[in-house]
């Protein structure tokens, strides 16, 4: 690279990057070639351009372990080439490569939060846009940025067509109007191209998701087995075609009240309906953007807030269903529209006496204003019933869910307690034990239950640790041991601490016994009981005790006992001597504090022996166990 920096070089790999990638690559053998697009930006990275511009110039780029080809062209005049008077090219012949590379690269796979999901790195990410590459110069990536953005325009013409096309078919009699005619023509044509989009996409595999399948026959073979049917019946307009095809429509459009136009219109009305059918696509697009975009958001919300939509989509379209069979029926005297008097009215209102009518029915709290009167009616009334009655329990089911994981930890602290309840009357305890217990739950809980061994057990070693560093870091500011301590001493000790609840009057340490951890009190206040039953101290927040055992191999001297709630955090013998055996330094003051606690200790019980009571720890025999 030293080597080409005072006579630039132009370089590109034909992998189909973006021209603001940048690759790790290095050169070899390589000929003088001149300035272009491509800039060092560093000894070991060049900022990529397209190959297809600039003619081989010799020289190897190594990437991924294959030997590619380096790229260039000779330059008369410093500085870049205009575009489309690139030396070497013909002018158009530029622009067309240019155009065309531009739009592959917009069919490859970006870093977006899809193909990080998929792939996992960027290295991953590179290997699939070569693989894509390789697939074929028209192969749709679903993680490029322009299906994207085609899937986002789809989406918000979906859910205009589903709201406008309703009350258009339904309200409005004159439906050749040229506003209309264009914005179905222009939404038909759209919903066909996307079926031409969606052959030359590639498909993520249920079993499989980081593979993607970009082979085109294949991508071909799924698509008409699955949504392709469905995707083109509801894009070709049958209405349109069943009025150009009709060979007395010419003539009977000229006396539109006449009974063969009425019947031709209400028919292409009713095939205008299968347009409706394009609800298909909104729910995939729907749930894919769901899956990837909203991952961070909790998913019963999502699906909450998808009902909801759909309740009213579905309450839109029943509105709608209300007064379009009465209008293609004529309006008959018995049907609610004439009972009414809607029937010229202005499209709005007769769209909201509609839409109550079918809210009313779906939400079961009327018939609207006037009961059925038609055997049409009445049908009308139970379809919307029924479909209001569907979407009430599905809401119900999903709200229930949605209230059960807000608050999940709370459900399950309730029927760990109601376990405990029944274990307890199964047992036939006291009522002073069941007190105590149900108390203990209590403060050791406080009203949420976790499993906190196995939520940090699933977490990565160092996330582990700064989470335990964390929840301990107002007992690391307390204890002074800690404070003065090294970092790396603290950290490992913090992370194989084990939190313990005591309540008022617990035995935590019983004299004569043998040591097994030693204490860190996080708050909370302990006695220190003599053998007489006198207490020695008390020790309170950012103390610590039971290390003297663990240090001398000794049987406990003193009894300690919880005078309040206490909160501990305990170390096992095994833990506290692997953590010592990495740093002598901190075993050798534990050993000199523990050993002058000792000895004070002892020298307490000889004195109360021999005066026949308990003599309490002086301040100045406190401070080394403070320390």
């Amino acid at each position: 690279v030293e080597e080409i920096r005072s006579p630039r070089v132009v370089v590109g790999i034909a992998l189909g990057q973006a021209q603001d990638d940048s690759i790790k690559i290095s050169i070899e053998n390589t000929n003088t070639c001149t300035d272009s697009l491509v800039t060092a930006l560093d000894d070991e990275t060049l900022l990529l351009t397209d190959p297809e511009m600039f003619t081989p110039c010799p020289g190897k780029v190594h990437f991924g372990g294959d030997d590619l080809s380096l790229y260039g062209t000779p330059k008369e005049e410093p500085g870049p080439a205009p575009m489309g008077n690139h030396p070497g090219l013909p002018g158009d012949s530029g622009k067309q490569s240019f155009i065309k590379n531009q739009l592959q690269a917009l069919f490859q796979p970006t870093d977006n939060k899809l193909a990080m999901k998929l792939f996992g790195s960027k290295k991953a990410l590179m290997k699939e846009r070569i693989r894509q590459k390789a697939a074929g110069h028209w192969v749709i990536h679903p993680c490029s940025s322009f299906r994207f953005y085609w899937d986002l325009c789809m989406l918000l013409l979906l859910v205009a067509n589903l709201i406008i096309l309703p009350v258009a078919i339904s309200f409005f009699n004159d439906d050749l109007s040229t506003r209309w005619i264009a914005f179905n023509c222009l939404s038909d044509t759209i919903f066909l191209i996307d079926i031409v989009v969606n052959f030359r996409t590639g498909i993520m595999q249920q079993d499989n998701a980081e593979q993607v399948i970009l082979d085109p026959k294949l991508i071909a073979k799924n698509y008409l087995k699955t949504w392709f049917f469905l995707d083109l019946i509801s894009s070709i307009p049958l209405d349109y075609i069943f009025l150009i095809f009709n060979q007395d429509f010419s003539e009977s459009f000229q006396i539109l009240h006449a009974g063969r136009a009425l019947r031709i219109l209400r028919l292409a009305k009713l095939l205008s309906l299968v347009r409706l059918l394009r609800l298909s696509r909104l729910v995939r697009y729907v749930s894919q953007w769901e899956e990837v975009y909203f991952l961070n958001m909790a998913s019963v919300f999502m699906r909450i807030f998808n009902l909801i939509c759909m309740m009213l989509l579905i309450g839109h379209w029943s509105g709608c269903l209300q007064f379009l069979v009465p209008m293609l029926q004529g309006f008959p005297s018995n049907s609610w529209v004439a009972i009414n008097e809607l029937q010229e009215a202005f499209w709005l209102e007769q769209y909201s006496w509609a839409l109550f009518k079918a809210m009313s029915h779906m939400l079961c709290i009327g018939y609207g204003r006037f009961p059925p009167q038609s055997l049409t009616d009445m049908w009308l009334t139970m379809l919307s019933m029924i479909s209001g009655a569907t979407c009430y329990a599905l809401f119900l089911g999903h709200a229930t869910n949605l209230i059960q994981s807000l608050d999940s930890s709370r459900r399950q602290y309730r029927e760990r307690v109601k376990q405990v309840e029944e274990y307890m009357a199964y047992r036939k305890l006291p009522r002073e034990m069941r007190q105590r217990i149900t108390e203990y739950f209590e403060h050791r809980y406080q009203g949420k239950f976790f499993d906190e061994e196995a939520i940090l057990g699933e977490l990565s070693e160092k996330l582990r640790e700064d989470v335990i560093n964390y929840n301990c870091r107002s007992l690391v500011a307390s204890v002074p041991f800690f404070a003065n301590a090294d970092g790396n001493f603290v950290s490992d000790v913090v992370t194989k601490l084990r939190y313990e609840v005591f309540q008022p009057g617990d035995i935590i340490i019983k004299e004569g016994t043998i040591g097994t951890k030693m204490y860190f009190i996080q708050e909370g206040i302990v006695d220190i009981v003599m053998a007489n039953g006198e207490v020695a101290t008390s020790l309170s927040d950012g103390s610590y005790f039971g290390e003297i055992c663990l240090l001398t191999n000794a049987r406990r001297v003193a009894s300690v006992r919880a005078e309040t709630y206490c909160n501990l955090f305990s170390l096992s013998v095994e833990h506290f001597n692997a953590v010592l055996d990495q740093y002598p330094l901190m075993r050798r003051t534990m050993e000199s504090v523990a050993a002058e606690r000792y000895r004070k200790n002892k020298a307490r019980q000889e004195a109360a022996l021999r005066a026949g009571e308990g003599i309490p720890q002086t301040d100045e025999e406190e401070r080394p166990h403070q320390q």
